[in-house]
């Protein structure tokens, strides 16, 4: 069964740090490229960040480069995403998103195939 599962969202303060995780079953993280997304309230579903499985060179949006970073443990199958110095802005559902095939850029959003539940982040004093 093809799964992922995000964790590691919660309430932190403006300056604050999380990682957040992805775990991946029913395939291995070198077959796919991983995108991570996120949908804050009243807004559109934006990508910010993906590793591709070509050779797994990393991607991120200007909103939050230098700040995120996203990283891959093929041995436990699980992409994370370090988020660092948030602002309120951040305050999002996050997603992670996995698109079978071999990629050499990041997908964009509709070739996805697989999108986890969701891990709510609140930035907030």
């Amino acid at each position: 069964q093809v799964q992922l599962v995000e964790s590691g969202g919660g309430l932190v303060q403006p300056g604050g740090s999380l990682r957040l995780s992805c775990k991946a079953s029913g395939f291995t993280l070198e077959d796919v490229a991983i995108g991570w997304y996120r949908q804050a309230p009243g807004k559109e579903r934006e990508g910010i960040s993906c590793v591709v499985n070509s050779d797994g060179s990393t991607y991120y949006s200007d909103s939050v480069k230098g700040r995120f970073f996203i990283s891959r443990d093929n041995v436990k199958n699980t992409i994370y995403l370090q988020i660092n110095s948030l602002k309120p802005e951040d305050t999002a559902v996050y997603y992670c998103a996995a698109a079978g095939g071999r990629w050499s850029a990041c997908p964009v959003q509709y070739e996805y195939d697989y999108w986890g539940q969701g891990t709510q982040v609140t930035v907030s004093s």
